[in-house]
């Protein structure tokens, strides 16, 4: 177990994944800049319970994820832009409020699997409709993205499509804190179903509302 400063916020971090902050409060100035003066990484966790911006008391979810700071751009009044990179899932144990900012008692969670044979099952199963799903989304002009560019690597894939899905933050938390892989991958598969048929139903009832032009194009 470890302490942790905590970033609340209304977003889910992954392991492998990116995230851009712009830190404008002064607590998370402070927070800042003493883990780029430590080198050690800061915690992002979904916020349960509270706002993100101005509230002490807001109430984190207890899996998180470790970002390692990557680049900081400074500002005017000590605010900044970072760039920082998920790393690792960890437990919340217990908090501490004697910061201006949360800090967490942590433990790594690292995603438990020892069947590899289901968990590349479960990776092919899921790769074709990570790839339709990316094509739909394209074709409605939602997203740039070059699906040739999907990643090979297990853990890299199952997080980046948790990513990629467009569903509430809520849904997301509950795919990190999978406790094994094939559990994160049987629920990414039943998300990507449902979330293609709706894109599917959506996009025939745009086709059949399309006006008919009323002259020949001959």
């Amino acid at each position: 177990m470890f302490d942790l400063p905590l970033f609340p916020l209304n977003t889910v971090l992954f392991p492998g994944m990116p995230i851009s902050l712009h830190i404008f409060e002064e607590r998370y100035k402070q927070m800042i800049n003493y883990c780029v003066d430590t080198k050690q990484p800061f915690g992002v966790v979904l916020i349960r319970q509270g706002r993100e911006a101005a509230d002490p008391a807001a109430e984190p979810h207890l899996i998180g994820c470790t970002a390692e700071i990557k680049q900081v751009q400074p500002l005017t009044q000590g605010r900044m832009n970072l760039l920082a990179l998920g790393q690792e899932r960890f437990r919340i144990i217990d908090l501490k409020h004697d910061k201006p900012y949360l800090v967490g008692v942590v433990e790594l969670f690292p995603l438990r699997d020892h069947d590899m044979r289901a968990v590349t099952r479960g990776i092919a199963r899921l790769r074709p409709m990570i790839l339709r799903y990316l094509d739909i989304l394209k074709d409605a002009g939602q997203i740039q993205f070059d699906s040739s560019q999907l990643p090979n690597d297990t853990t890299t894939i199952a997080y980046l499509s948790a990513v990629l899905l467009q569903i509430p933050t809520d849904q997301k938390q509950t795919l990190l804190a999978s406790e094994r892989m094939t559990d994160m991958l049987t629920e990414l598969r039943r998300m990507y179903r449902r979330e293609l048929a709706l894109l599917n139903f959506m996009r025939e009832r745009n086709e059949d509302e399309t006006p008919k032009s009323p002259f020949s194009m001959n």
